[in-house]
């Protein structure tokens, strides 16, 4: 390995563990040396290890601290491996609350925003980590989001981005745009406030384009559960378009179950959809109107909600396409205007929503699927029967299977008769891109009297923010009111023009960031083409939070980037996984307002960041997180304190040990091996006791004959190694006491003797007629005499078999050992 780094700094040997004198030393000293500053030249296979990046909200929360030590140890124990790491940092910088905080306290956005990062990089640094600063960058920097208007524009060219009016989640709260994957339960998942629907005209990517290639994860190596929430949320149907006539005009509806056609009853269009005025009857408009505009105040969440139905018939009717029977048109809020065609052909007797609605409204309920070898349904039934079964009552089509075998053949006849036509939807939506707030991505286009709207010329970008604006109690964006930065003119005509005064979304901001880290600095582009073999990124690590928004809104941009000639990959990441959640003591999510938040700070100041650390990759396996627990911070802290005097202390105090050359080697190899799995699988908790447990066995070592042997050095050394990705501090201090020379952290990870890792005795059970009365440990090549011998010997199986006959003996090397006796 590569031990240039000159960071050695002779200190006096200190008596006790003390991490506040080593902590910053070191730290200053790798910055200083430029130990971690990714070095493209350097030989070592390339790896491209990156953690989410926070927002800059000023503090750095024990949440930080969980998501960044765990990726930080194995960046560090892969470079010890020998492959060269990229492990970056930066901050995702746009977004409400910097907007909020400027208003509340009078400031600009950007002042409150550049002082929290300078607060938390320092916090970072704190926290020992491999990061190279040297490519920090805020998403808020003009030359980053200068990109984002580069990216903008060029996916207009290509028909991805566009304008259109309609229904969008408003924020009262907030005054602005929400995309449905930033609605929780109908509320904003930013400030918790109910969110409302609107007919706005607003920007949109089209996600929808990549929708069946964003179903296919064979490029990314991604956790099963955000691979189906995804796979959710794009919600893929096949299914038919049916069409119906009614007095508006031909209605078309969408179903994932033409096999049941025949068992529709009735017909129920959305409270938006564009024919309910003009189905209405005069006699039912009242009751209509006021049905609609109450809807419209409900949430989509809320309206799919489980609960009682609610409907208003609207006086006219639908003629089934091959019965001709006339079925009442209902308008009811569980169907949405955003799904399918906004109207659907009920068939009660197999859906549970539409049976519901059918029971409550008195509405028939045709059977049309019955299970194999069922009765027919009853006239009182209680609920649908939603399963899948043989045909009946639908003419033609009875004694066919129904269900996805039949669905093809059937859809096909139904076209024949220009009765309906095979289709597919999709449950995801084009990505909502336009945000009506100052902090973030100004659009990058003008709009003129005449020619309408048009991007800004290339060598204009960016399109800087105003800096000094006015916010306004209502929470109005300052840029429509800053005339100055409005005002401009027409890249056509040259003529009069306003800016768009939207901004981007900030999710655009970290779809496409980890290209940037390749290239920070570079002016030509988004990224320097020339290092695209760095991508994707290979492992990748956040919280599953982010699985239906950032990590499905990146995968859709680096796809467009690979379409644009950018980039030859399909997938930001090769391999995701995600980390859980640190609760409060009282097994709640920490905030404020519990008063159960945990601050590394005061940790970090109580005990050093290496016990933090430690205690973070301990207190529960990774990928699940779990509650705080105040007092299990100081078994970490002690166990530290006996690494230190492992290798500090001279003196050998206590009784002997019986520890020899053997086992120790057994211990510290066997220890390495189980350790750099542990790595592999990212398997945290037991790196961290595993090298507990391997102290334990050094300290009775001290006391025992090995100690000073070969064997003993060799111990320490790779002791010390193992420790170097866990405790950086601790293990830096100890190697340059040692008098090794430069870095423990580009020291070699050590090989395993795989000899001295197994043992060749084995312990095994001994039975006494069929009963395990007492365990041996013998040679794994024992002959049977000799595993009698030893079993015979054994103090509580000789109580079992004394005075009585032994009739027989059986042994199986390595699995049993009984003595049969009567």
């Amino acid at each position: 390995m590569n031990n240039e780094h000159p960071i050695n700094i002779p200190e006096p040997r200190m008596e006790r563990y003390n991490p506040h004198a080593i902590e910053k030393k070191w730290q200053t000293a790798w910055e200083q040396s430029g130990l971690y500053r990714f070095n493209e030249d350097a030989p070592g296979e390339k790896f491209y290890a990156l953690t989410m990046f926070p927002y800059p909200s000023g503090n750095l929360h024990i949440g930080h601290w969980y998501a960044n030590v765990a990726p930080d140890a194995r960046a560090r124990w892969l470079r010890m491996r020998g492959y060269n790491v990229l492990f970056p940092m930066g901050f995702d910088a746009f977004g409400l609350p910097a907007e909020n905080a400027a208003i509340k306290n009078r400031t600009n956005p950007a002042t409150w925003t550049y002082a929290n990062i300078e607060r938390m990089t320092g916090q970072f640094q704190a926290m020992g980590t491999m990061i190279d600063w040297s490519r920090q960058f805020a998403t808020c920097d003009p030359e980053y989001y200068r990109w984002n208007q580069w990216f903008f524009i060029e996916f207009y060219k290509r028909g991805l981005a566009y304008k259109k009016g309609g229904l969008v989640n408003w924020c009262p709260k907030d005054q602005t745009v929400l995309a449905n994957e930033q609605v929780v339960n109908g509320h904003c998942e930013r400030c918790g406030t109910a969110v409302e629907k609107r007919n706005l005209s607003q920007w949109y990517m089209k996600i929808t384009d990549y929708a069946d290639e964003l179903l296919d994860f064979s490029d990314t190596d991604m956790p099963e559960k955000v691979r189906l929430m995804q796979t959710n949320w794009i919600g893929k149907s096949v299914g038919a378009e049916v069409t119906f006539d009614t007095p508006a005009g031909p209605e078309t509806v969408f179903t994932t179950r033409p096999d049941t056609l025949m068992g529709a009853t009735f017909m129920v269009l959305a409270p938006e959809h564009a024919k309910v005025a003009q189905l209405t009857t005069d006699e039912q408009r009242a009751e209509v109107e006021a049905y609609v505009a109450a809807a419209g105040r409900k949430t989509d969440v809320e309206r799919q909600q489980e609960g009682e139905k609610t409907g208003v018939f609207t006086g006219s009717y639908a003629t089934h396409p091959i019965t001709g029977h006339q079925l009442p048109i209902w308008v009811a809020d569980y169907v949405l205007v955003t799904y399918g065609t906004g109207s659907i052909m009920a068939v009660p007797a197999h859906d549970d929503r539409d049976f519901a609605f059918a029971r409550k409204f008195g509405l028939d309920v045709v059977e049309v699927i019955r299970a194999e070898g069922a009765e027919p349904m009853a006239e009182d039934a209680t609920e649908p029967y939603t399963g899948e079964g043989v045909i009946v009552n639908s003419g033609e089509f009875d004694g066919l299977s129904g269900g996805k075998a039949s669905i093809a053949g059937i859809v096909e006849q139904l076209e024949a008769r220009g009765i309906a036509k095979a289709k597919t939807t999709y449950r995801l939506r084009d990505w909502l891109f336009a945000r009506q707030r100052y902090w973030g991505t100004p659009i990058p286009f003008v709009h003129c009297p005449e020619h309408g709207a048009q991007p800004v010329p290339e060598d204009q970008l960016p399109v800087r923010l105003p800096e000094n604006v006015e916010f306004t109690p209502t929470g109005q964006s300052p840029l429509k009111l800053d005339t100055e930065w409005l005002k401009t003119t027409c890249p056509v005509c040259g003529g009069e023009a306003e800016r768009d005064t939207d901004t981007m979304d900030t999710f655009v901001d970290s779809s496409w960031y980890m290209y940037r880290y390749l290239s920070p600095d570079y002016h030509e582009g988004p990224f320097d083409p020339a290092k695209d073999p760095m991508m994707p990124v290979d492992l990748y690590t956040g919280g599953i939070e982010h699985a239906i928004l950032h990590l499905l809104y990146s995968r859709f941009w680096i796809k467009v980037m690979r379409d644009m000639g950018l980039t030859k990959h399909s997938e930001p990441f090769a391999h995701l996984r995600n980390q859980g959640m640190i609760l409060g003591e009282d097994g709640e999510k920490m905030s404020k307002s519990r008063g159960n938040v945990v601050d590394p700070d005061d940790l970090v100041r109580e005990y050093g960041a290496d016990t933090v650390r430690t205690y973070l990759m301990f207190i529960a396996p990774w990928e699940l997180g779990g509650p705080w627990d105040p007092q299990g911070i100081n078994g970490p802290a002690k166990w530290l304190s006996r690494v230190w005097t492992l290798f500090t202390d001279d003196k050998v105090t206590g009784p002997a040990e019986t520890v020899s050359e053997a086992d120790l080697r057994f211990a510290v190899h066997s220890t390495l091996k189980k350790v750099t799995g542990d790595f592999e699988r990212l398997s945290f908790n037991t790196i961290v006791a595993s090298l507990m447990e391997l102290t334990n066995t050094l300290v009775k070592a001290k006391r025992a004959p090995v100690f000073g042997t070969p064997a003993w050095d060799e111990a320490l050394d790779i002791f010390n190694r193992l420790l170097a990705p866990v405790v950086p501090h601790i293990a830096e201090e100890i190697w340059a006491a040692r008098g090794q020379e430069g870095s423990v952290h580009t020291a070699a990870w050590p090989a395993v003797d795989e000899q001295a890792a197994t043992r060749d005795t084995v312990t095994m059970g001994v039975q006494v007629s069929g009963k395990v009365r007492g365990q041996v440990t013998i040679s794994k090549s024992a002959t049977q005499d000799e595993a009698m011998a030893a079993a015979k010997e054994n103090a509580d199986v000789a109580r079992f078999i004394e005075g009585k006959q032994i009739v027989k003996e059986i042994y199986v090397p390595g699995r049993i050992i009984n003595i049969v006796v009567k």
